[in-house]
């Protein structure tokens, strides 16, 4: 049964009125990368470091006084710019990240995606809230967030500072206490890289890390950030996805790659999941 949040408090796409200057007309100094995407063609690891440039560049005008205003703070993180084989060029704002104007032009940021099972071996699902400014509404993975610029989501052994921001993400949207699901109990399985519009405004280009966790954990969601959450079985989730093939529900596109591709071979082996573990290849979606 999905367990509705609406009852919580209603979550408008409108916020309070943002204060003129705030995430929008940014000129910022942050990496060039239009010209660190150049260089670190071809590079590998630490090596792109060294051709990074540093520059002054213009961003594009976007209003965001009608969106939430809880939404629209967390536009300021900072997310981790990374090229094509997922090497560190450098930072900029989640909003900067996730403008179509910025995505047709290369920008590409890292990202992961948590598929936590319980012990009965069903998939935690949520419905992403209506005030949600990339995909309202959509059903999803139980969380799908990003790493931030920060030396502790920074570290890249073993994908630890991205397993870091997952165990961060599933506090904040889910209610997950910290030390109900840690790091180490969060496995790394491999990257997929795809592109899509949410809107003529909005979008998402990443390179996403397949996160997987099985622990029962108490819940205690977020309704500005999820508006119904469900366990389900492999059967529930077929019909999920046979009602959005006929747009009856409406479903997050990285996670309909994801279903469509390997999900059900995945969990279908829940506890002999090292045979699928690929650090080496980005699946290009």
């Amino acid at each position: 049964m999905w367990r509705s949040l609406r009852g919580a408090g209603a979550v408008s796409r409108r916020g309070a009125a943002v204060p003129e200057g705030r995430c929008c007309r940014r000129r910022s100094h942050v990496w060039d990368w239009h010209q660190a995407l150049a260089s670190a063609a071809g590079l590998r690891g630490g090596n792109a470091g060294a051709n990074r440039t540093c520059a002054t560049v213009t961003m594009p005008e976007v209003s965001t006084d009608h969106l939430d205003e809880q939404q629209v703070q967390l536009l300021a993180e900072m997310c981790i710019l990374i090229d094509e084989n997922d090497n560190k060029i450098g930072a900029d704002t989640k909003k900067n990240c996730h403008l179509n104007e910025n995505i047709d032009k290369g920008l590409l940021h890292r990202a992961f995606s948590v598929f936590l099972f319980n012990t009965e071996n069903k998939l935690l699902l949520q419905q992403r809230s209506s005030a949600k400014i990339t995909f309202p509404d959509c059903f999803t993975n139980t969380c799908c967030s990003h790493p931030l610029s920060h030396p502790l989501e920074l570290e890249e052994n073993n994908a630890i500072g991205v397993r870091r921001a997952a165990q961060r993400r599933l506090k904040a949207e889910l209610g997950i206490p910290m030390e109900q699901v840690t790091p180490e109990e969060i496995q790394y399985l491999t990257r997929i890289h795809y592109k899509a519009k949410s809107d003529g405004i909005w979008g998402e280009h990443e390179i996403d890390y397949i996160l997987f966790v099985q622990k029962d954990v108490s819940l205690n969601p977020d309704p500005n950030e999820i508006q119904s959450h469900c366990y389900v079985t492999q059967k529930e989730l077929k019909q999920l996805l046979d009602k959005a093939s006929r747009d009856e529900v409406k479903i997050t596109p990285w996670f309909k790659l994801i279903a469509e591709t390997f999900l059900f071979k995945w969990w279908d082996n829940l506890h002999n999941l090292n045979k699928f573990i690929d650090h080496e290849k980005i699946h290009r979606m």
